[in-house]
């Protein structure tokens, strides 16, 4: 991610810290659940709680190593856990802990993007009311046509930012799904009650069937909207672009006092 360019909460949110306390959460669940079942005794249980750390400088040293990154985080934890982290991955496959780590960033990632949008929506009511008699020019294909009014421009990215809002809102269900089903996606050593424990403890869904991964078709829906959603940001930044430009100069952009427009031409805002 271009650091100038994104959000902090986003940039921590994709951070490789972030992206191992997902697997953490995952895997502490999961032995929640068997500890629910009796197969982790109460004081192992507290012991993983207690100590089950990482550190992501480590697990690169180790994958370097062993060229496998989950055996890599796990051997972390054994560092740390000790003896008892024998009960930490039981049952599981790599997998059950990527996809289910990853549904959990996906959502608190699309989390973010809903709060932003619905701020944007404010914004986009707001100016369309105020604008209501701001007559302007109306054009098509970049030529002067018939007289709109400025508020008929919010209207139209405000509608269209609902209809994003629904597409998010449904992408983030398609993809609000967990899996603890194994190798192969057959429960052989773990069952749906481990899955359903571990995907109810983190806000997820379990998936209704998987195989060694839950299917991409969630995830290409879920960048979907996100890009359709991107689309409508790009085509209202290049309007506004448009429409501030010297020889039409029909809105603006703040200028703040001390900004500069150009390292080369003094003059541009």
């Amino acid at each position: 991610m271009i650091e100038r360019y994104s959000l902090p909460e986003l940039i921590d949110l994709w951070s490789e810290h972030s992206k191992f306390q997902s697997w953490l959460d995952v895997e502490i669940a999961a032995c929640e659940a068997w500890a629910e079942r009796g197969e982790i005794p109460a004081d192992a249980l507290a012991e993983i709680r207690e100590k089950a750390k990482f550190d992501v400088a480590r697990i690169d040293e180790i994958e370097a190593t062993v060229h496998h990154d989950v055996i890599a985080f796990t051997t972390c934890l054994a560092e740390v856990i000790g003896p008892n982290s024998r009960y930490v991955h039981l049952g599981l496959t790599s997998s059950d802990v990527l996809d289910t780590a990853l549904a959990l960033r996906l959502v608190k990632a699309v989390d973010f993007i809903l709060e932003k949008l619905d701020a944007l929506t404010v914004v986009l009511e707001k100016q369309a009311i105020a604008h209501k008699d701001t007559l302007m020019v109306g054009r098509t294909h970049g030529i002067h046509a018939e007289p709109i009014v400025l508020g008929h421009k919010f209207l139209i990215w405000l509608e269209e930012m609902r209809r994003n809002r629904r597409r998010l809102c449904e992408a983030r269900e398609t993809v609000r799904v967990g899996k603890i089903s194994g190798a192969v996606g057959t429960y052989a050593h773990t069952g749906v009650g481990i899955e359903r424990y571990v995907c109810t403890k983190l806000g997820l869904r379990p998936s209704p069937i998987s195989t060694q991964v839950l299917q991409r078709d969630r995830h290409a829906e879920y960048m979907s909207a996100i890009a359709i959603t991107a689309a409508t940001v790009e085509k209202i930044a290049t309007e506004i672009r448009a429409l501030q430009r010297t020889d039409i100069r029909e809105v603006e952009e703040p200028f703040r006092k001390g900004q500069k427009g150009s390292s080369a031409m003094p003059h541009k805002r």
